[in-house]
């Protein structure tokens, strides 16, 4: 059985550039209280992009 854990969520990063895609990852809400940004590869643009946390 899965464990639930409210301190490490399970957090969507989708792409600023428009292209909808999309990362899964987890987060540590102690030390990263706002939201997430974080500059990764898009497949689609084939360059890298910053990716935002999504709710």
């Amino acid at each position: 059985m899965a464990k639930h854990n409210e301190l490490r969520p399970i957090v969507k990063l989708r792409s600023t550039a428009g292209t909808g895609f999309t990362y899964v990852t987890r987060k540590n809400r102690r030390n990263n209280p706002d939201r997430l940004v974080i500059r990764k590869y898009d497949p689609k643009l084939r360059q890298h992009v910053d990716f935002r946390e999504e709710r």
